[in-house]
């Protein structure tokens, strides 16, 4: 990292922060240490840190024996450090691993409540004065030095000195070393605080030379020179009691043989971990390797290998939960009931990978919570939203400090058992960069013919997740893998009609906000007729999350005349008549029946990842030369669309009665209205087309119509994907007749009984059959021609 680099981080680190006073020990930047936190002060601030950032402020205390310390009894310069794990233990003391970050100066020491914070100036290393500094020289004597120190050392591993080869900047170098150098405290602090990395490599020199000689003369037989004093003994048992200290690693090996016995592990997996825990025993515990080695042993020990839940397998139990839980969605909750019966008599189903797809606020994650919930599992939801990183999933292979496994197996550790839930949420979201592709990590994960084997690059062994059931949430199917998807048992939730939000508002909305609220029934009634008029008039969603907003108005004005000490107005009662005194003017404007006819305007209809929308084409001719204007924020491939339409129409024109060369007199402007919104996909062609026949001919367009559709240059209608949710919107709007290609026929006979009710759906194969419907009378012989052409 360059000096820029290093100074820019520096700038980001706040200047107040929690304070942890350390008693035995200095913390270095680039350095883990695990330490006993037991003081009140220190825990609160460790759980300050834990809620914000986990960024805390170590600094040593000038005697170890002071309980409460003071400004005056701390050191000035410190360490700021990530809490990269906690653990509560019984008697209300926590167990951390802190890793150090940068140096900070302690300016001030401020006593909030039960916690430490400081006020601090973060303190980089400076360049040394010298014009040539002999570096490379000096880091060779330190590193050479350091590898004979490790070598004739009992408690460190070998390993510790390819790590450190490995460091480029002489700052993070002389650190790292720092921090393996068993010397007092008050050394250990002059080497954090040496002004620059120089000094500090001058200073580890002389220490490492004189560590080394004691130690050629100890394995020689003869006495050792230099002894530690024994107020620098870390881990004592009679401070540990009192204050915070590095956690006694060496006192526990035991206690980790024994539970790696009692884990029930694999006979591969208690090997590796049995000989990760005889290398713990030869290290110096307060190393940072020490730290990586525990923290694996730790993962080892805190994973389920044979735990699991019993599954719960009543039919009829289940399918109550499911109904209880949620209105509608008859296809998911059937086969839901089918994986339950599959399972209830195999015994041995692997998890299939069920994919919830729909529009936000049509509750994907919700009905996976149901669906653990029906089962008996446990149930660990993950955001997969924003994730760009392969090691997120696969996890960091154990090459540096703060590795960690990956989200799966946080999950299964979390979980508890190895029969869990994991709800992948939002799976249509993964990204990829130059660190990997999280999607093609995911093939392993959710492919049930390879999971029983899955390799986290942290634990580097075969993890069994066959029994874990996997369900995924997505928006839209257009954004996954191709590969991925392949895996998936895709069930599309298409949203709620009028009615069906009316009975999830009345079942579920209004009692879950009241409750919110601290209400009771008789201190909120809303009327049918105000659910409706919310619903039609100020939400326009394929979901409920606006409509359940909506409703959490209605309960904060009721809590507030509830709360009110004086003018009790009594309990509010929301009716159509007084929604709009209460809640503002419609968003909205709702009509029953739409009956204005125009010439060059069609109505389409479009899918959204929020569900469908009404999209009306505009169409004008100008005179000109025969251009094709585009607005409205089109994408390419819609651009693509109009450019089709235009060449089928001018290639028909002698049937719509137009001249072979009326385009090279007008200019075609297409017009998409609600220009700052993007617009793009796969489906608006035969709209623009039946826009420009009318805007041409003069014909006007029906106004109860609306149609999707992609138009080949001869006129064919290609199939569009969405179906549900486009005649949704068509519902909304009292569309009363909706023109759908006729190869999308199957998908029509498949969608809901309550979606179809109402609309007139007519199959088209070609545009003749749009320009016959869609028009308000056929064109034939262009008898609406001379009219507009004179125009022109």
């Amino acid at each position: 990292m360059s000096s820029n680099e290093i100074r820019d981080e520096l700038e980001r680190l706040p200047q107040r922060v929690p304070l942890l006073p350390l008693r035995d020990v200095v913390l270095f930047p680039g350095v883990s240490l695990p330490l006993f936190v037991g003081r009140e002060r220190s825990v609160a601030a460790v759980k300050q840190a834990l809620e914000e950032n986990g960024l805390l402020f170590a600094v040593t205390q000038k005697s170890a024996d002071i309980t409460e310390p003071t400004g005056r009894d701390l050191y000035r310069v410190g360490t700021y450090c990530q809490v990269t794990e906690h653990t509560h233990l019984p008697d209300g003391t926590m167990r951390i691993v802190a890793t150090g970050m940068a140096r900070g100066r302690l300016n001030r020491l401020i006593v909030t409540g039960r916690a430490f914070e400081a006020k601090t100036t973060a303190l980089p290393d400076l360049d040394p004065e010298e014009e040539e500094p002999p570096l490379e020289e000096l880091r060779d004597d330190v590193l050479g030095a350091f590898e004979t120190y490790v070598s004739l050392g009992r408690r460190l591993s070998g390993d510790v000195v390819s790590t450190a080869r490995r460091f480029q900047g002489p700052s993070e170098f002389s650190f790292f070393v720092a921090g393996y150098v068993v010397a007092s405290v008050s050394v250990r602090q002059r080497l954090l605080e040496s002004k620059g990395w120089l000094p500090r490599l001058r200073r580890l020199r002389e220490i490492l030379s004189s560590d080394v000689r004691i130690l050629k003369l100890e394995k020689q037989g003869g006495r050792p020179m230099r002894v530690i004093p024994a107020s620098d003994d870390l881990g004592r048992d009679d401070r540990r009691r009192g204050g915070d200290h590095p956690a006694d690693d060496g006192d526990d090996i035991d206690e980790l043989r024994d539970a790696v016995e009692k884990a029930q592990m694999p006979d591969p997996i208690r090997t590796k971990a049995n000989r990760e825990i005889q290398r713990l025993s030869r290290m110096n515990p307060i190393s940072p390797e020490a730290t990586v080695s525990r923290t694996y042993v730790d993962w080892l020990l805190s994973l389920p290998w044979k735990k699991r839940s019993r599954d719960r397998l009543d039919l009829d139990g289940a399918e109550e939960i499911l109904n209880e839980d949620h209105y509608g969605l008859r296809k998911v909750k059937d086969r839901i009931l089918e994986y339950i019966a599959v399972l209830k008599l195999s015994r041995t189903l692997k998890g299939p990978v069920l994919c919830l797809v729909g529009p936000p606020g049509v509750g994907k994650t919700s009905l996976g919570r149901s669906i653990a919930r029906a089962l008996g599992r446990k149930l660990v939801r993950m955001s997969l939203g924003g994730v760009r990183d392969e090691a997120e999933i696969r996890g960091h292979r154990r090459t540096y400090i703060g590795s960690m496994p990956g989200r799966i197996i946080q999950a299964m550790r979390r979980a508890g058992t190895v029969n869990p839930l994991i709800l992948l949420d939002e799976i249509d979201k993964l990204g990829s960069d130059y660190r990997g592709d999280p999607a093609a990590a995911l093939l392993e994960v959710l492919d049930p013919e390879q999971n029983n084997a899955f390799q986290d690059h942290y634990l580097d062994c075969d993890y069994d997740l066959s029994q874990v059931m996997f369900v995924v949430t997505a928006n839209s199917l257009d954004g996954v893998h191709p590969a991925l998807r392949d895996r998936l048992e895709v069930l599309k939730l298409h949203g709620y009609l009028e009615h069906e939000k009316l009975e999830i508002a009345k079942r579920y909305l209004v009692p879950r906000q009241r409750e919110a609220c601290g209400l009771s029934e008789t201190d909120l009634t809303v009327s049918e007729d105000a659910l409706r008029g919310v619903i039609r008039e100020r939400t326009r969603e394929s979901g409920v999350r606006n409509l359940e907003r909506e409703i959490a108005g209605f309960c904060r004005k009721a809590a507030r005349r509830r709360a009110a000490t004086v003018d009790d107005q009594g309990p509010l009662v929301v009716t159509g008549s007084n929604l709009t005194a209460l809640m503002g003017a419609p968003r909205f404007v709702w009509s029953e029946v739409v009956t204005q006819e125009r010439v060059g305007v069609a109505t389409g209809l479009a899918w959204t990842e929020v569900g469908g929308e009404i999209l009306n084409v505009e169409v004008t001719p100008l005179p000109g030369r025969g251009r094709l204007l585009l607005t409205g924020k089109l994408g390419e491939t819609m651009q693509e669309s109009g450019q089709a339409a235009l060449s089928y129409i001018r290639a028909r024109g002698a049937l719509f009665g137009l001249d072979s060369d009326f385009n090279e007199r007008l200019d075609i402007h297409v017009h998409l209205p609600q220009g700052g919104v993007p617009k793009d996909g796969p489906s608006a062609g035969v709209t623009m087309a039946l826009a420009m026949v009318s805007a041409v001919t003069g014909t006007p367009t029906r106004a109860d119509v609306a149609l999707t559709g992609e138009i080949t240059l001869r006129g064919t209608v290609l199939p569009v994907g969405g179906l549900a949710e486009k005649l949704m919107a068509a519902k909304r709007a009292s569309i009363a007749c909706v023109l759908v290609p006729e190869e999308n026929a199957p998908q029509i006979a498949e969608l809901p009984e309550e979606l179809r009710e109402g609309l007139e759906i007519i199959t088209v194969r070609n545009m003749d059959e749009v320009i016959e419907y869609g028009l308000d009378g056929r064109v034939e012989s262009g008898e609406h021609i001379p009219s507009i052409a004179a125009t022109h």
